[in-house]
């Protein structure tokens, strides 16, 4: 069959309706004439508003898993930052407790150091201030190790203060160190005087009381006149310690029938258990020696 009887033309089978330039051409009109109405008239509100009713449900399902996992996220970073913010707080807390105990420890320490000044205008003996190293090793006895020993000038005997009154005596001097016996140790005495009455007695260490903290008054009779309160000081008369500094005060008084003597018991005024610098004077009987000379070696070759 020659080429040009064929029909160029497709079989009504293949035909669609209109051509496709016509379908470009009518949609695209129908879109700028809704865009203009919806833009002048607002025509698509209603039907957007329901087509995102419809589909809001799609969305929230689609959306939720999202959400999840967001909000999972941001809690484990919330709960890592309040760990580690109240970890912080923790250790600030821990710094200003130590602080605030620093404090009270220094304003105590500066209050007993003005104690310290005010006792050291009082007294006219040669006196030089000291600061408590540690308590003896001996579970017996009542002492404390102090860092000024003989080089400094510090003699057995010696009176030992602290701001309040007196604190104990040196038994045992070393070059740099020396050894306080406490008023309050079971083999320490010390001459005292009523400050009412002007007795005089001498008070003694009380190992046996109950807090291990006391003095007691021996061989005091049992009329005598003493009352709970009176203010005991040096009497001056042992040429150790001078005269007027505080030592106790009568805590306890018992008066028994079946002994001619009284009990009394006093509480002293220093700080025997927590002293950290103390005092330390001169003994009112020991003379004002002069220092020795130094030794000079001779020199080698010397004719003696």
């Amino acid at each position: 069959m020659p080429l040009g009887t064929l029909d160029r033309n497709p079989p009504p089978f293949f035909k669609q309706g209109p051509s496709a330039l016509s379908k470009l051409v009518f949609f695209s009109a129908l879109a700028l004439f809704l865009m203009v109405a919806d833009a002048r008239f607002t025509l698509m509100r209603p039907l957007r508003a329901a087509l995102a009713t419809a589909l809001y449900p799609v969305q929230w399902v689609v959306m939720e898993p999202l959400r999840l996992v967001r909000g999972g996220g941001a809690y484990m970073e919330s709960m890592a930052s309040l760990q580690a913010q109240a970890d912080q707080a923790q250790r600030q807390l821990a710094v200003q407790s130590q602080r605030a105990g620093q404090v009270e420890m220094l304003a105590l320490e500066n209050q007993r150091l003005r104690q310290l000044l005010e006792l050291r205008a009082q007294i006219s003996t040669p006196q030089q201030t000291a600061e408590v190293l540690y308590d003896a090793a001996d579970p017996y006895t009542r002492k404390i190790i102090i860092d000024k020993g003989t080089t400094q000038g510090v003699v057995a005997g010696s009176p030992v203060l602290d701001g309040l009154g007196v604190l104990g005596q040196v038994t045992r001097a070393h070059p740099m160190v020396s050894e306080v016996t406490l008023l309050i140790d079971r083999d320490q005495a010390i001459p005292v005087l009523n400050t009412r009455t002007g007795a005089r007695s001498v008070a003694y260490g009380d190992p046996t009381s109950a807090s291990g903290s006391q003095l007691e008054l021996r061989f005091m009779a049992g009329n005598s006149d003493v009352q709970v309160g009176d203010v005991l000081t040096t009497s001056g008369v042992d040429g150790v310690y001078p005269l007027g500094l505080q030592v106790a005060k009568i805590a306890r008084i018992e008066r028994r029938a079946d002994s001619a003597f009284a009990r009394i018991y006093c509480s002293p005024v220093a700080q025997v258990s927590g002293a950290r610098h103390v005092m330390v004077l001169q003994p009112v009987g020991l003379p004002d020696l002069p220092l020795p000379a130094p030794v000079v070696a001779p020199k080698k070759g010397a004719k003696k």
